[in-house]
């Protein structure tokens, strides 16, 4: 609900600070006090659009402050964390709006800079104010759906989820059908592409190996006459490792004849072993860089061809045999077609009738909904001097390009005012109080189905009276009774409903004029009722009847 408002420098009102509590409260006031100022000033913190001319003359700027206390678990939260908001739900949720006297203006919701859209958006799911101009609430369209269905207690989740399961077969056909006709469209290049790969069989890793055996080879006949001249020089007769172990021999029968010899032997049998291992490396080294040129040439041409085939399909040449994979998955996708697409088609027609069966089960229960709703606003009319008046929900069955998780129907409050007039939108209700009173009516049969925490009534009494000014306090007091409501009105049978009352007053300095706002107490409520029965001059009577409005309410 709406706990506080503050308000400074707007128009005639240079500083104003008003708590709210539950219930039913009433703003009264003689004509020209500035009721008006007071609803602009909350339209303002609202979100509606920004007017410099808002601004109290010679001020820099105006600002309104509104403050609510909401259940933790009301849309505006999720709405405001979706627009990366900070609110904690166990906190007072702040709104201010700043007007400058050149145009300008910025928002804030618990001191964080908002758009005047975001504002807009969440004061509708906090306020619903309801006048002669109105076009929000109750009045759009584009809510009696809901509404309906909340009055009803309708549950629309089995329907929302069998339209996303229809939707979701829906598209599974689709793209089965799209992925079929763009593979047979290429059905000769897939042919001709698998046999191909087939063909060849690319395997991974595959260029890796022909690539490094490549190079091996090549190394190979690059050092093959190196290799040889190395041998030369080892082996044979002539060869080192032969003049090695001729004179290791002939020093072995003279080496007892002196020390040194023996030495000069022992080191002269390591370099034979040395030469021996080395030897024996150099021929390893041969086996192993040994190439076929016939084998060269098959590896060259084995990857130049894996390398072409990877470019041709621009791919890397590792990714050659899971594309082959693919290819051939679409062709057998191809020849399955026909099977897949018959059960996905069988999918989606039954998908489609389960949806259908339970929207047309919900459109029944919104038919019969709509009957007693139409009922309920009826005993309402009467009492609210719209005893002529007709009023009729109208449930419309969409085509299917309408349908939607909220099943298939439009729904929509239609009224006549008159006796034979043709029904007409609620919009069409020429009358501001009538307006008024049409959706007070509905508030009452619709049990408070609305989104809105807080419902502000302009002049809901204009042009009644008496009984009928009863009527309408006696239903906006049981109304509030589960919410928050405030009135603007010059009914006194209205007035004395309420569980608080603000009144609205004009004063001149000789200087400046200023527009204030306070609450009353009891005994300057019944002066404040007096006044509106009895008008400048309050007499006996008018206070005795003002005690006795009071003491009924």
């Amino acid at each position: 609900m709406l706990t506080t408002l503050a308000i400074r420098d707007v128009v005639l009102i240079e500083a104003l600070d008003l708590e709210f509590g539950p219930g039913l409260g009433t703003l009264t006031g003689e004509t020209g006090a500035g009721k008006s100022i007071l609803l602009d000033s909350l339209g303002l913190a609202l979100g509606t659009r920004a007017d410099s001319g808002l601004v109290r003359t010679g001020a820099a700027q105006a600002m309104v402050s509104a403050g609510f206390d909401l259940p933790a678990n009301h849309p505006a939260f999720a709405l405001l964390a979706e627009n990366g908001f900070d609110a904690d739900p166990g906190e007072a949720l702040v709104i201010r709006r700043l007007v400058k006297a050149d145009g300008g203006s910025r928002a804030f919701v618990n001191d964080q800079p908002a758009s005047a859209a975001t504002l807009r958006e969440l004061g509708g799911m906090l306020v619903e104010i309801h006048g002669q101009h109105d076009d929000r609430g109750l009045i759009n369209p584009r809510g009696h759906r809901a509404l309906l269905d909340a009055f009803g207690r309708l549950d629309v989740a089995g329907v929302a989820a069998a339209h996303a399961a229809w939707r979701a077969a829906e598209d599974a056909l689709e793209a089965a059908r799209t992925d079929i006709e763009n593979a047979a469209r290429d059905r000769e290049w897939l042919d001709h592409a698998v046999e191909e790969l087939n063909r060849f069989g690319p395997e991974p890793g595959e260029e890796a190996t022909l690539a490094a055996e490549r190079a091996d080879m090549q190394k190979g006949a690059k050092l093959a006459d190196d290799l040889v001249a190395v041998g030369a020089h080892l082996d044979g007769s002539d060869g080192g490792l032969a003049a090695l172990r001729q004179a290791a021999r002939r020093l072995d029968r003279i080496a007892p004849e002196h020390p040194l010899l023996a030495d000069a032997l022992a080191a002269l049998d390591r370099a034979v072993i040395e030469a021996s291992e080395a030897e024996d490396k150099l021929a390893a080294a041969a086996e192993a860089m040994r190439f076929d040129p016939a084998r060269l040439e098959t590896v060259e041409t084995r990857l130049f061809e894996l390398r072409a085939l990877a470019r041709k399909h621009r791919v890397d040449p590792d990714a050659l045999a899971e594309l082959r994979n693919e290819l051939a998955a679409r062709l057998d996708r191809i020849e399955a077609g026909d099977a897949g697409l018959a059960k996905l088609e069988a999918a989606a027609r039954d998908a489609r009738a389960a949806y259908l069966a339970l929207a047309e089960a919900l459109s029944e229960a919104r038919r019969a909904a709509a009957g007693r709703l139409d009922a309920a606003v009826a005993i309402e009319l009467a009492p609210l001097k719209l005893d002529a008046a007709r009023f009729r929900t109208v449930v419309e069955t969409l085509p299917e390009s309408g349908w939607s998780p909220a099943g298939r129907d439009r729904v929509e409050f239609e009224i006549a005012t008159n006796p034979g007039a043709p029904f007409a939108p609620l919009m069409k209700i020429a009358s501001g109080g009538e307006l008024s009173r049409f959706i007070l009516a509905l508030k009452v049969a619709l049990a408070e189905q609305g989104s809105a925490t807080t419902m502000i009534f302009d002049e809901i009494d204009r042009g009644v009276g008496g009984a009928v000014a009863s009527a309408i306090g006696e239903r906006l007091k049981r109304l509030a009774s589960g919410a928050q409501l405030l009135v603007v009105t010059h009914s006194p049978q209205v007035a004395a409903r309420g569980a608080s009352h603000w009144l609205i007053a004009k004063s001149h300095d000789g200087l400046v004029t200023r527009t204030g706002v306070r609450p009353l107490g009891a005994d300057e409520r019944q002066e404040e009722i007096a006044r509106m029965l009895s008008g400048a001059e309050i007499t006996a009577e008018a206070r005795a009847q003002a005690m006795r409005l009071l003491e009924a309410a």
